[in-house]
């Protein structure tokens, strides 16, 4: 048995799972058809959660109807219509909804309203801390305490949030309609961002006890599929899409059977899922075939030539650090500088890395990644005692349990490997000394 959400109220009712799966895919349709409407967003959540807990209680004992989305859609609009009629002041409202939809009104607009209702929730006036948890709540179907329990932060601060994406949404009197073109790429940009941020913090998430939140990037990668599928011409689209799938595919060799983190180079390549590499490097064909690559598509040629590779030895790494060059470029983001100087101290030593890095040092926030990279640096270049000191230094600043707690074991593994050919050195040595 699955849960059907009712925002707002943290009501939640069981529904079978093929009921489940179609009214999680039919929920954004059904709130952006309200919104876009009726131009009230708060009336039109509630009316769409309580039309979705009536197909979630009446649809296993009764069937699907033929047209679900015109049926949830009218028992929306009812619903919406019983609360405006308890509200007095919004009587006139109330006579602009009264007409009956037709089927085929209520079912035209199904896939661009769910587009609309992404660039909506994501509008460029919004911050991520704001936008995220609008998107997962209205398009997503995550309650709030789910959101609140993901990032764990207080379900009242994640509602507070909320809220105030609300309203700023509201008091900046942005229709809810496509928009222009001329700004229609700074919005996709928005909502890219916002949806990649999403998968991020599913994949590793950035505190707590686990190192994958799959919930959260399951939904990064169903939402770039309804992307995709509402603006197939979009090459950032596919790009992020197939990041994504390309980079989701190793998740199952992250994690060793006592549950520690393994790297990249340590995976056992035969658990990524090749299913999803498949998926993924045909995306990335098409977005390369249609144009040059953006910011997303760059990172996807990136994971596809990991991906790609037999072993960590076996990767082409000359054509990473063109990647990243080019990613450089583009984004002037000194943590792609971090990212390039692994592939360049596997390219060209561990010094080239190093002095890779000491150039963006001083961009570089509190975040504890640069100093874990610096340590893995200084480990290939055999400066251990350094080593040893950056990876304490990175656990401690690291939020996330599971990263802690790798970074923690790589220094005293170190230290043990040190002492112990100390060991064997002195013993070897023994004989000659008085």
């Amino acid at each position: 048995m699955a849960r059907v959400r009712a925002s707002g109220r943290g009501r939640t009712l069981t529904a079978e799972p093929r009921t489940e799966d179609l009214l999680r895919d039919l929920a954004p349709r059904v709130l952006a058809t309200l919104a876009r409407r009726y131009g009230d967003f708060d009336a039109a959540e509630d009316a769409a959660q309580e039309a979705l807990i009536a197909a979630a209680d009446r649809w296993p004992r009764t069937g699907v109807p033929e047209q679900p989305l015109a049926w949830l859609t009218r028992s929306a609009t009812r619903r919406l219509i019983d609360a405006w009629r308890a509200n007095r002041a919004r009587v006139e409202r109330e006579r602009l909804v009264t007409a009956e939809a037709t089927p085929a009104t209520l079912t035209g607009h199904a896939e661009d309203d769910s587009l609309l209702l992404l660039f909506l929730c994501c509008h460029a006036s919004l911050t991520p801390a704001s936008a995220i948890p609008l998107t997962l709540r209205a398009v997503g179907g995550l309650t709030t305490a789910e959101i609140a329990r993901a990032f764990l932060v207080p379900e009242a601060t994640i509602a507070q949030r909320i809220s105030r994406a609300k309203a700023r949404i509201r008091a900046s009197n942005v229709p809810f309609a496509m928009p222009h073109p001329d700004e229609r790429a700074e919005r996709l940009r928005s909502v890219l961002h916002v949806v990649y941020l999403v998968f991020n913090e599913g994949y590793t998430t950035s505190a707590g006890p686990s190192l994958h939140r799959v919930d959260l990037s399951d939904e990064a990668i169903r939402l770039g599929r309804m992307l995709l599928a509402a603006a197939p011409e979009e090459r950032e689209v596919a790009g992020l899409l197939a990041l994504m799938l390309l980079t989701d595919a190793r998740r199952p060799a992250r994690l060793d059977a006592q549950g520690e983190l393994v790297p990249l180079p340590d995976q056992d390549r035969s658990l990524w899922d090749r299913g999803r590499i498949t998926e993924g490097l045909a995306l990335l064909a098409r977005a390369t075939a249609a144009g040059p690559l953006g910011e997303y598509g760059v990172q996807a040629a990136i994971a596809a030539v990991h991906d790609q590779a037999a072993s960590a030895d076996a990767t082409d790494w000359p054509r990473i650090v063109d990647l990243y060059e080019r990613l450089e470029q583009m984004t002037g983001n000194p943590v792609v500088t971090v990212n390039c100087a692994v592939a360049i101290a596997m390219v060209a030593g561990p010094a080239a890395g190093l002095a890779l890095l000491d150039e963006v040092s001083d961009r570089l926030g509190p975040s504890h990644r640069p100093i874990a990279v610096r340590a893995h640096l200084l480990e290939m270049a055999g400066e251990i005692d350094a080593a040893v000191s950056h990876y304490r230094t990175a656990a401690r600043r690291a939020t996330s349990i599971p990263e802690r707690r790798h970074l923690a074991m790589r220094a005293a593994r170190l230290l043990q490997s040190r002492d112990a050919a100390a060991d064997v050195e002195t013993e070897r040595l023994a004989p000659l000394l008085p």
